[in-house]
């Protein structure tokens, strides 16, 4: 579901456009929400279903977010909200006496429907003709599916999380990954995406609390899979990018690493999925206007090729054209004509 409500001529006017979009949001979440630029208000939300979970891409000119004592007294559909900023910062206020955590662009920032907060979200660098805006990505996920109990969560509920290193950062571009791709998806694919999100954020929050001893045997082999899935996509360039070298760097046996690679990989195997991500980039990037001139050598050993002739069977065998045959075909389609 894409929801945008701009404001200004064909759109609606800012108070309507921000009442419209409280509502949307209302039906994910039961909390106040205002904003600072309400007369001027647009606002985007894009949202997923992956099974149990939810996905949304938020965007707005500001936003507080507030979940009283007295909400959480009256309904509580036993859920939490994680929230990964992608522009512009915040200011977290959980339950009392905790003191106020701020929010960075990369950072996280995790919130219980059983437990109080009051959230602010604004852009520091909107000013003049350019309203500010503030992007972000939520996961709406109901409490019975993480490992790690409410009152353990607790100690991280309310403050900002890391999202640049470690599981945090596999987390965290599983899910930009996610938004991009959402609309394709099958509905198949969607629910068993949605519980990938589950072990990643489960084995995310473990190691949080250092509890990993409360993760499920297969959340941990799904997050293993995952990083080996991030690993290979980081090192595409590497000629000596192999099975083996993934499992030294994984502190797994060989052996293992090809069983669980394959039994949660549709039944592909790790040095197909090598060679796919390969050619796939090989030909977005022969494609890209922006690379025209780089030589299709540099381009094969961008991709992990240092040696052309095998660059070109391989890519023939993919994409039934040699690199030279698919680069003048993509870019002569996209070349501006002169009428």
């Amino acid at each position: 579901m894409v929801v945008e409500n701009p404001s200004g001529e064909g759109g609606l006017p800012g108070q309507e456009s921000f009442e419209f979009w409280r509502e949307v949001i209302r039906q994910s979440r039961a909390a106040d929400m205002t904003s600072d630029h309400v007369e001027t208000f647009t606002g985007q939300v894009r949202q997923h279903q992956l099974g149990p979970v939810t996905v949304l891409r938020m965007s707005v000119p500001s936003l507080r977010v507030r979940r009283t004592g007295r909400m959480v007294r009256r309904v509580d559909d036993e859920s939490y909200h994680l929230t990964l900023l992608t522009r512009g910062r915040g200011v977290a206020q959980g339950a009392q006496p905790r003191p106020e955590s701020a929010l960075a662009e990369g950072s996280f920032h995790l919130v219980s429907s059983s437990v109080p907060y009051d959230n602010l979200f604004f852009d520091p660098y909107g000013s003049g003709r350019q309203q500010p805006r503030v992007e972000a990505l939520g996961v709406d996920i109901p409490m019975s599916l993480l490992p790690v109990s409410p009152d353990r969560l607790r100690a991280v509920v309310g403050r900002a999380l890391p999202g640049r290193e470690g599981s945090g950062a596999l987390l965290a571009q599983f899910l930009l990954g996610l938004d991009r791709q959402g609309a394709a998806l099958r509905p198949v694919e969607a629910s068993g995406l949605g519980m990938a999100v589950v072990d990643l954020m489960s084995a995310w929050l473990a190691r949080e609390l250092e509890c990993e001893q409360a993760l499920t045997p297969e959340t941990c082999h799904r997050e293993l899979v995952e990083s080996v899935r991030a690993f290979v996509r980081r090192n595409l360039h590497d000629p000596t990018l192999a099975p083996p070298v993934i499992a030294a760097a994984h502190h797994v046996s060989l052996s293992h690493l090809h069983r669980l690679f394959t039994e949660h990989s549709g039944g592909e195997t790790l040095a197909a999925f090598i060679r796919r991500q390969r050619m796939d980039k090989a030909h977005r990037e022969l494609a890209d206007l922006a690379l025209r001139t780089l030589p299709v050598q540099a381009i094969a050993a961008r991709c992990g090729f240092p040696r052309a002739p095998e660059f070109s069977r391989a890519f023939k065998a993919a994409h039934g054209l040699s690199p030279r045959e698919h680069r003048a075909q993509a870019l002569s389609s996209t070349r501006p004509t002169i009428s």
